[in-house]
């Protein structure tokens, strides 16, 4: 069962104390950095440790690449002879070259201690077991998550190298309550497991924490997940380049907290970079307060978000994200005049249940630019009349006629980690 457990003072601190001590923090992180980060002192030349948040300069992932490219291999975004680092991660590169991260044993432990706040939302805690079927490679989201696991006294099963299979196998012998994995390999999971006439609503599982994709955060995914496993969906969101950012918190399913004791969040207007209010879209920017080795200062994500800082029922004070992350400024694609993002595609074709896997694509760069689905069913449906809804649907949702073919079973690319189902031809 859920553990309730007690909530640090710093989640429940009233909003103008919680700038106050923001502040502060901030302007430790800016003293410490400076003359030592040589990235940052050159950005930020001419500031100084008392300058306000919204004086500083944007940093922008581009920025931090071309470091690295011109720095090889890992850039000047350090604070400590490189010596001093012991944890290396990277970026998925879905989207261009990878980032590479480095860590000091001080600065980990930090990236461990922001994850505990997502097993505190989770309710998760000391004498659980945490099941991580996947191989982490340089994934920075659970290889953090296992440690700080580790740490709080949750028993945790690594499931490198196996089989879903295996996998599922493993489930059914060690009895996990907490499945940590994206929203797209619980799917498949629950696939597997339904081949194999496994019952996973049967399962010890109780919740499954996800990240890595905005799935968690998609009602219609989120149901699905939660239908086939009979357990909660307990969303998280982070970068490697900030570490762990946000999460879900038991009481209030459908948004994300921001951890604002170690981060300050800002939303701004994704064109302008101008202030955006609470309650309206913009880009989330984030500045890390405690990575002081290797800190992010006004980082555009690129995330869509929607801020609200009324307090939770949980009792944080801490902002939420309503919605999760809505979308990413860089998935956006311009089709005869209509921005179309992956997270609408899901939303639509995560509501038919007899659509087990999809991939969208976008054909011909330019103004005639095209987009078409391809979708797998379940065994025994009408066809026509499944790809014929889908199709109105797409029409009502995005206003653009989507040819959808139907394609054999399994012929589609299954994922353990972040899902390519929105391929743009270049």
């Amino acid at each position: 069962m859920k553990q309730s457990v007690a909530l640090p003072a710093v989640e429940c601190l009233d909003r103008a104390a919680l700038a106050a001590y923001q502040a502060k923090r901030l302007g430790q992180l800016l003293a410490a950095i400076q003359g030592r980060n040589p990235f940052y002192t050159r950005k930020l030349q001419g500031l100084s440790a008392t300058t306000g948040l919204t004086q500083l300069p944007f940093t922008l992932k581009s920025e931090l690449i071309e470091d690295q490219a011109a720095h090889l291999p890992f850039g000047t975004n350090h604070s400590e002879p490189l010596e001093n680092y012991t944890r290396y991660c990277q970026t998925s590169s879905t989207t261009g070259s990878p980032l590479r991260w480095l860590d000091t044993r001080e600065s980990w432990q930090w990236v461990l201690e922001c994850w505990k706040a997502v097993f505190r939302g989770a309710q998760v805690g000391a004498g659980d077991r945490i099941f991580f079927p996947f191989s982490f490679g340089p994934f920075l989201g659970f290889w953090s998550a296992f440690e700080a696991g580790c740490q709080i006294g949750a028993h945790c099963i690594p499931g490198g190298g196996m089989s879903s299979a295996v996998r599922l196998g493993m489930i059914q012998h060690v009895h996990p309550a907490v499945i940590c994995c994206t929203p797209t390999y619980a799917l498949w999971l629950a696939e597997v497991a339904a081949k194999e006439s496994i019952s996973l609503a049967d399962s010890s599982v109780r919740a499954l924490i996800v990240a890595g994709e905005p799935g968690g955060s998609i009602p219609a995914t989120r149901e699905r997940i939660e239908q086939a496993w009979g357990a909660r969906v307990i969303d998280h969101h982070g970068l490697t380049e900030t570490g762990p950012l946000s999460f879900e918190c038991w009481e209030s399913p459908g948004a994300l907290h921001i951890n604002e004791g170690e981060y300050i969040c800002e939303v701004v207007n994704p064109e302008t970079g101008e202030p955006t209010p609470d309650g309206q879209r913009g880009e989330l920017v984030v500045t890390n307060l405690g990575r002081t080795s290797s800190p992010v200062i006004r980082y555009r994500t690129r995330d869509i978000v929607i801020r609200r800082s009324d307090p939770c029922v949980c009792g944080r004070t801490w902002a939420r994200l309503e919605g999760g992350i809505l979308a990413r400024a860089d998935d956006m694609v311009n089709i005869r005049g209509v921005n179309v993002y992956p997270t609408s595609i899901e939303s639509v074709v995560r509501t038919v249940p007899e659509i087990v896997e999809f991939r969208s694509t976008v054909s011909q760069p330019g103004a005639m630019r095209t987009l078409s689905m391809e979708i797998e069913l379940v065994e025994g449906v009408d066809a026509s009349a499944i790809s014929a809804h889908l199709a109105s649907e797409l029409r009502s949702a995005l206003g653009l006629t989507v040819p959808v073919k139907i394609v054999d079973s399994g012929s589609l690319p299954r994922f353990e980690m972040k899902a390519r189902r929105f391929v743009v031809e270049r």
